[in-house]
């Protein structure tokens, strides 16, 4: 069967982009990856958006319908999808399988979010729609309470410590500080993540993601078309998806992601590489105890290790493993519609050797791990450059 692979990307800066709005925002990424795939509008056969919550974020519903309006791309089919942080990487899913199903040859593939038109407040309870709204919002659960319960398990039964989740925010703020798109360009010291303002105990303010405007766009084409319009085009070798309960408190553990590792053990038995041929990752972060329960679900730690491991530094930039080279989403910043989208994109910059100064030495295949809410969806890709 073809492959499918991605010609085009295009990115907004990440970060308070309070005289853009939604549309800008959209058309300013749409019209970059078109051209970065040197591609016509009349070649485009479908649209998959990702978005998690514009109706709420800006009063904007029939996003599929923006997304087309936006970019000139009117009449071709153009879909919102949405899993809530996961909305980018489920739209990527979607475009990947439409063209690998043979409906289409070229498809966009994005993700938009809007989200500092909101205040704090109002933004944190649209967030918290991504859990179970009637047993955890309505009883006062907040995103960065449910993962500070799951930071706090963690530390009970594998003595991980707040020092180690730090070390998390030192080094993708260090990568994000090499990121002109970055929301944050500057590093931070486990001193300042200590010392910085408690969340939700043991979760800091620099160990939590911030809220954040983005557009990120990708063009995926099947392999004829994608060899005609580029020398190099980046492969999407596999992709897999899985769920979990929506409550946490209805999860058989609650120190790792079930979906993230089902999702993980499906993407590499579709794959035609295995753990250790992964060259670099772009993982879910949203906030620090995620990379680390992310690293030990994905396999590649054992479970209780990640924090050890992460205070070694064998996850830095070009140490034995580099883990979100963008800045992932504490540093680079989590527009959530967007984020999956933007993980794929740095992937994709990475293996084409354009990542700047934060380019991975030889770099040939990379993965990416996008959760929605508090890991009720797990979305993963693997993308190539070779064979």
């Amino acid at each position: 069967m073809d492959r499918v692979g991605i010609i085009g990307v295009g990115m907004t800066k990440f970060g308070e982009r309070w005289k853009k709005g939604l549309r800008d925002l959209i058309a300013e990424a749409g019209l970059k990856t078109i051209q970065d795939a040197n591609i016509t509008g009349d070649k485009i056969d479908a649209i998959y958006g990702g978005s998690m919550s514009a109706g709420r974020f800006v009063g904007q519903e029939h996003i599929g319908a923006v997304i087309a309006d936006s970019m000139g791309l009117n009449p071709i089919p153009s879909s919102r999808v949405e899993a809530a942080c996961a909305s980018g990487g489920l739209a990527l899913r979607e475009a990947y399988l439409s063209i690998k199903g043979g409906e289409y040859n070229v498809v966009v593939a994005g993700g938009v979010e809007k989200m500092t038109d909101s205040c704090t407040e109002e933004a944190s309870l649209t967030l918290g729609g991504a859990g179970d709204q009637e047993w955890e919002v309505f009883n006062g659960a907040t995103f960065p309470g449910l993962y500070a319960l799951i930071a706090r398990r963690h530390m009970h039964e594998y003595g991980t410590t707040e020092e180690q989740m730090a070390e998390v925010s030192v080094k993708n703020h260090a990568n994000a500080a090499k990121n002109p798109l970055a929301q944050f360009q500057f590093e931070v010291s486990r001193e300042q993540v200590m010392k910085s303002p408690k969340v939700a105990d043991p979760l800091k303010l620099l160990d939590c993601s911030p809220i954040t405007d983005g557009a990120a766009a990708t063009v995926l084409a099947s392999e004829e078309v994608a060899k005609e319009y580029c020398d190099d085009p980046v492969w999407i070798d596999a992709s897999a998806q899985a769920t979990d309960s929506l409550a946490v408190h209805d999860r058989k553990s609650i120190t790792g992601l079930n979906a993230a590792k089902v999702a993980t053990e499906k993407v590499f038995k579709k794959s035609s590489y295995d753990r250790s041929e992964i060259d670099l990752a772009e993982v879910h972060d949203c906030f620090s105890i995620a990379e680390l329960c992310a690293l030990e679900d994905m396999g590649f730690v054992k479970k209780g290790e990640a924090g050890k491991a992460m205070e070694e530094g064998r996850f830095n930039l070009n140490a034995e493993l580099p883990i979100n080279t963008s800045g992932g989403l504490k540093g680079c910043g989590h527009p959530v519609g967007a984020t999956g989208i933007k993980q794929a994109i740095e992937i994709t910059k990475q293996l084409r050797g354009e990542a700047g100064k934060r380019q991975v030495d030889e770099a040939e295949v990379g993965l990416t791990h996008n959760v929605g809410g508090s890991g009720a969806t797990a979305i993963l890709h693997i993308l190539s450059g070779g064979r």
